[in-house]
């Protein structure tokens, strides 16, 4: 119950953020509904496209696709606000990370898969709904360049696969990294924390086109 509710603030404050990007490129409200929608599910529809796992989650709980549409045009109206209160929505927004990673990796976990393809459902599910939003948006994809945000879900994760292979019980291990993944990215966020970044500029002339 309790991962039910955080999924649903989750879904809810990345339906916002996905609005707000919309509108920053003058999308009209068709437009704002299916970048919150794509922001805040896209990773779960991703993760059960590629592990088969079907139908997937907004088809089966369609309420979930309500709540990214209606939390999308409603931002429209309170947009100021919402610009205002970003650490707020970081909050948020970093619960929801970890508890979109969480369940990506209980879903792998019950479809018997290998522990690795685990892991990589938690990441897909924690992070590829933010790259659709930055795609879509024709902007520069966030989870790859700022702060740690790939690395969270890798870690959220990892920590919840690792506390049931030593046979924690899944609400202590749900707890557990709950608290530890949301104590991560927050103290990434602010003390601007972010992996090694790779810039390469070639050094060899371009050739002229004839």
């Amino acid at each position: 119950m309790l991962l039910t509710i955080l999924y649903i603030i989750g879904i809810t404050a990345e339906a916002m953020t996905g609005a707000i990007s919309a509108g920053k490129r003058k999308m009209d409200w068709f437009g704002v509904m299916f970048v919150a929608s794509a922001t805040a599910i896209g990773g779960g529809t991703a993760r059960d496209i590629i592990l088969g796992h079907y139908p997937v989650a907004w088809v089966k709980h369609p309420e979930y696709i309500i709540i990214t549409c209606i939390a999308g045009v409603f931002t429209t109206l309170i947009a100021p606000w919402v610009e205002r209160n970003q650490r707020l929505f970081v909050m948020l927004d970093s619960v929801g990370l970890v508890v979109f990673s969480i369940i990506g990796c209980q879903i792998a976990i019950d479809m018997g898969l290998y522990p690795i393809i685990c892991v990589i459902a938690a990441i897909i599910t924690g992070v590829f709904g933010g790259l659709l939003r930055d795609l879509i948006c024709s902007q520069k994809p966030m989870v790859l360049h700022k702060e740690l945000y790939a690395f969270v879900a890798l870690f959220s994760g990892v920590l919840y696969l690792g506390l049931l292979h030593y046979n924690v019980h899944e609400n202590i291990a749900t707890l557990i990294t709950l608290i530890l993944g949301f104590s991560l990215r927050t103290t990434a966020v602010y003390f601007s924390w972010h992996l090694p970044v790779f810039h390469f500029e070639s050094a060899m002339p371009e050739k002229n086109e004839k």
